[in-house]
């Protein structure tokens, strides 16, 4: 979350404690801070793999899931979803680092 979100969420977190937002207002102020998903197409599993020079197993760790799953969304044979798709939306975003 960038710092001028994160200002604006605590902001409004304050005016909802505060009585002047109410609890649909703060659900969309949060649902503005979640990092947002996409599908991904075989090459972007695959470009974001090799970003970060990892093999498909190791990157599969990472995202807990099954080297055959990665091999089979870089091949177009599976796509990414749930869970695994929020993860890969977050190491695009934020990094790598961010879910080890």
């Amino acid at each position: 979350m960038s710092d001028i979100l994160q200002s604006v969420h605590r902001t409004a977190k304050g005016l909802k404690q505060a009585g002047v937002i109410d609890k649909t207002t703060m659900r969309q102020f949060d649902e503005l801070c979640l990092t947002p998903v996409h599908d991904f197409a075989p090459e972007q599993v695959r470009n974001l793999r090799l970003k970060y020079q990892l093999s498909q197993p190791v990157f599969a760790r990472y995202l807990n899931v099954s080297d055959k799953l990665v091999k089979k969304w870089e091949q177009g044979e599976s796509k990414p979803r749930g869970a695994a798709l929020k993860m890969l939306a977050i190491v695009e975003k934020k990094g790598l680092e961010t879910i080890a």
